[in-house]
């Protein structure tokens, strides 16, 4: 294959992967942001005091959002839940609920935390974030941050 075949075929294959980048949104400040006062909006119509986490795709923390009267430890907690959440793409629920069924070896995975209240936030089918609640029971978590990823067009 001569050259300019071999360019022009590279210069493809370039294009295509460069379109597809440039069609996946990314989980920014901006949108970490939308998505906590989504989240906090949520908890205040219940009187709920909760710690919001957002992490990015690579579980590197965004946003960390204590609302006012809420236990110092929940910010770890939120954290790790939203940690599951991006690094397995799948919500902490589905732990919690393995584990609660009797598949106690769930919690020996690393950064597993079964307690529900992390989901992943998804851009079609990509991961590109999570968020973790922590502060009231973990089915009020789980509303809350269900509630926030509806923020999220």
């Amino acid at each position: 294959m001569d050259i300019k075949k071999r360019l022009l075929i590279a210069l493809f294959f370039f294009s295509i992967t460069n379109l597809a980048l440039s069609q996946t949104r990314a989980l920014d400040l901006e949108a970490a942001q939308k998505i906590s006062d989504a989240a906090e909006e949520r908890a205040r119509q219940d009187n709920w005091n909760v710690v919001i986490a957002i992490l990015d795709e690579g579980g590197h923390l965004l946003a960390l959002r204590r609302m006012d009267g809420t236990q110092v430890g929940s910010v770890e907690v939120a954290i790790a839940k939203a940690k599951t959440s991006v690094y397995f793409k799948r919500s902490t629920k589905v732990f919690e609920d393995g584990a609660k069924s009797g598949n106690s070896h769930l919690m020996s995975l690393p950064n597993v935390v079964a307690v529900e209240g992390g989901l992943p936030i998804k851009d079609g089918d990509r991961v590109i974030g999570a968020i973790g609640i922590s502060g009231v029971t973990s089915e009020q978590d789980g509303i809350i941050a269900e509630a926030a990823l509806k923020a999220w067009p």
